[in-house]
């Protein structure tokens, strides 16, 4: 009984091994294809349409940021909003 208990032992781990690695491969493929189509497709689209979602031209400048100038609203367009 003891050669047969240990084989099932030793074929339940390499089972085992050969699942994680399988996953592995599956997780990689996965995250490689939402990584592709969600970043590079989305970098490739915007400089083909010459859009820049940082203005890095400015060498010198102290801060990236740009003043987005909404204006000034009264304060009942802020209450009750939905």
């Amino acid at each position: 009984m003891a050669p047969i208990k240990s084989f099932f032992k030793g074929f339940l781990k390499g089972f085992r091994k050969f699942g994680h690695m399988l996953a592995s491969g599956v997780n990689f493929i996965l995250l490689f294809l939402v990584y592709f189509t969600a970043v590079a497709l989305t970098s490739i689209v915007a400089k083909l349409l010459g859009k820049h979602f940082l203005n890095i031209k400015k060498k010198d400048a102290e801060s990236y940021w740009e003043d987005f100038n909404l204006g000034k609203e009264p304060v009942e367009n802020y209450y009750r909003q939905f």
